[in-house]
């Protein structure tokens, strides 16, 4: 009754996105379902840290990443501050809680080469599915938005007459991203086929049967349509995301301006960003200085 509660209060008052209350939800019914099996006497209101850090323990011997079981917590800890609002328990037993430190793993951001060998591939593309996907990965790769955000684009969500497009972010902020006109143009292509799908639904982008795009299927048409060219180990919408910021970045574009068009609350999270760019520098610099051609 409390987690319904916890994920109405989501749905309403946080307009979280589907794909989030599904995994909160699923988060939070699993710890429940360890909770049972460690001492069926105590309740999710009774729940002390040691309980939860016994969870964490069983989760990492399993072999769950500790990105995985940083999410899992944050689900949690998110139950209960809203448990700890509505006064179901008097202390949030998460307060003070550290999240465990994980790897950093370097996102290698497609070529531009491979960008236009994508373009290639969707030069004859026709059916709505195909111009979909192309449209789709275009968004990502001009506006760097993230899958979740391109997955809740309405169709209200494009200004052709000012050439933007509004995104909803995390913690509901908006922001507006400009549009290239090669994306305004695909954006009219695809709308014309759009408009011959039998739906009622407001998402922009929908599937071929009318409902709204999936989570895992986004992932499928990424990885899918970079198979075809790419032998990179990850192909991803991220990684479609990191390609946008690094390619600005490199073209000389201002940290502070990618910080704003990423939506980030800060320039430290933009700034992973930068160790490619910094390579692409130290090719220009050992390209451009005087002593360098010297040495040649």
């Amino acid at each position: 009754m409390l987690i319904s509660k916890f994920i109405d209060y989501l749905k309403y008052e946080k307009s979280y996105s589907k794909h989030t209350l599904v995994a909160y939800e699923k988060d939070i019914l699993n710890f429940r379902y360890f909770l049972f099996k460690l001492d069926k006497e105590v309740t999710l209101e009774q729940v002390s840290y040691t309980y939860i850090r016994a969870w964490i323990v069983s989760l990492v011997n399993k072999g769950v990443t500790s990105q995985s079981v940083n999410r899992m917590i944050s689900a949690l800890k998110s139950f209960y501050s809203f448990c700890e609002k509505i006064e179901a328990i008097s202390h949030n037993p998460l307060t003070g809680h550290k999240s465990l430190k994980t790897a950093k793993h370097n996102v290698v951001p497609f070529s531009k080469k491979e960008l236009l060998q994508i373009k290639d591939h969707f030069s004859n593309a026709k059916t709505y599915e195909e111009i979909r996907d192309y449209f789709m990965i275009e968004l990502f790769y001009t506006t760097g938005i993230r899958r979740s955000e391109l997955m809740t684009l309405r169709l209200t969500s494009i200004n052709e007459s000012n050439a933007s497009i509004k995104v909803l972010g995390k913690r509901n902020k908006e922001r507006i991203i400009p549009l290239l006109q090669t994306t305004l143009d695909l954006f009219v292509i695809y709308m014309v086929l759009r408009n011959e799908q039998i739906t009622e639904e407001t998402f922009l982008f929908v599937t071929k049967r009318g409902k709204p795009l999936y989570s895992s299927l986004v992932y499928k048409i990424i990885r899918k349509t970079f198979d075809i060219i790419s032998t990179k180990e990850k192909r991803s919408p991220h990684v479609l995301r990191h390609t946008f910021a690094t390619h600005l970045l490199d073209e000389g574009a201002d940290l502070s301006a990618v910080k704003e068009l990423l939506g980030h609350a800060s320039l430290a999270s933009t700034q992973i960003y930068t160790h490619t760019s910094l390579t692409h520098l130290k090719e220009v610099y050992k390209k451009a200085h005087p002593r360098n051609k010297k040495n040649r």
